[in-house]
C-alpha cells in the first residue's frame, strides 16, 4: 500500500508539473503582442560604441567583450546547464562542452568574417528551442515517446545556432575591416574563457547539490523551470520577428 501511495504521489506531481508547463506556455503565447521586441537584442550602448570605434587589432578589449557576453548570456548558460545536468563524469562534460564549443565557434567566425546573415530573431528563437529540447530530454520526454535522439549531434547542431546568435549581435554594428580577423578571433577566445568560468561555477553548484538526496527528487521540477525559460525566450524572440 505504501509503494502504491508513493507511485500515486509521483504521478500526481508529474501531472501537476505538466499542467504548470502548459499554462506557462499559453501565457507566453497570449503575451506576444504585449512584449517589447526592441529589447530582444539588448547590447549596452557603451559596448556598441566601442566596437564601432575600434580601428585596428584590440585583442584584450574584444576578449573581455566575448567573456562578458557569455557570462551574462542567459540563453547560452541555460542550454549548457541542461547539457551538463546529468553528466557525472568529467570526460563526458568535456566531450559535450567541446562539441558545443566547436559548433558555436564555426558559425561565429563564419557568420562575421564570411558575412553570412540570417534573421536574428529566428536564430534566437531556435536557441530558445534548444533549451526546451534539452530540458525535455532531461525530463525523460523522449524516452516516454520511445525516441532515442543522438545527444552529441544535437548539442553540436544547437551549438551552431548559438554561435550564429553571437554573430548576429556583432553584425548589428559596423566593425572596421582593419584588424577584423584578430578582433573576432579574440572575441571568440573571450567567449570560451567566459564559458569556462560560468561552467566551473555551475558544475560546483550542481556537484554540491548532487550530494543531497533532494537532487533527483527535484530534478524534474528544475528542468521544468528550464523548459519554461526556453519557451519564454522563444516567445520573446518570435514576438520581435512578427513585429519588426
Amino acid at each position: 500500500m505504501e509503494v502504491k501511495g508513493q507511485r500515486s504521489k509521483v504521478k500526481s506531481e508529474v501531472k501537476s508539473t505538466w499542467v504548470l508547463v502548459l499554462v506557462t506556455f499559453a501565457f507566453v503565447l497570449l503575451t506576444f503582442a504585449a512584449a517589447d521586441p526592441a529589447a530582444a537584442h539588448g547590447v549596452t550602448r557603451r559596448d556598441a560604441a566601442f566596437v564601432q570605434s575600434i580601428d585596428g587589432p584590440a585583442v584584450g578589449p574584444f576578449m573581455y567583450l566575448g567573456a562578458k557576453h557569455m557570462v551574462t548570456g542567459y540563453d547560452h548558460l541555460m542550454f549548457l546547464v541542461g547539457v551538463i545536468f546529468f553528466l557525472y563524469r568529467l570526460r563526458d562534460v568535456v566531450k559535450y562542452v567541446s562539441l558545443f564549443t566547436v559548433g558555436h565557434s564555426i558559425t561565429l567566425l563564419a557568420g562575421v568574417l564570411g558575412n553570412i546573415r540570417a534573421d536574428p530573431y529566428i536564430v534566437d528563437a531556435i536557441i530558445g528551442l534548444s533549451v526546451v529540447y534539452k530540458a525535455f530530454e532531461n525530463m525523460g520526454g523522449f524516452e516516454r515517446l520511445k525516441i532515442k535522439p543522438n545527444t552529441a549531434a544535437a548539442v553540436m547542431i544547437f551549438g551552431l545556432f548559438h554561435g550564429f546568435g553571437l554573430a548576429t549581435k556583432l553584425q548589428e554594428f559596423t566593425i572596421p575591416a582593419n584588424g577584423l580577423v584578430a578582433n573576432i578571433v579574440s572575441f571568440n577566445i573571450g567567449v570560451e574563457i567566459g564559458q569556462g568560468l560560468a561552467l566551473t561555477a555551475v558544475l560546483l553548484a550542481i556537484s554540491y547539490w548532487r550530494t543531497h538526496p533532494g537532487f533527483l527528487r527535484h530534478s524534474f521540477a528544475t528542468n521544468t523551470l528550464l523548459m519554461m525559460g526556453g519557451f519564454i525566450l522563444m516567445g520573446y524572440q518570435l514576438t520581435g520577428y512578427f513585429n519588426q
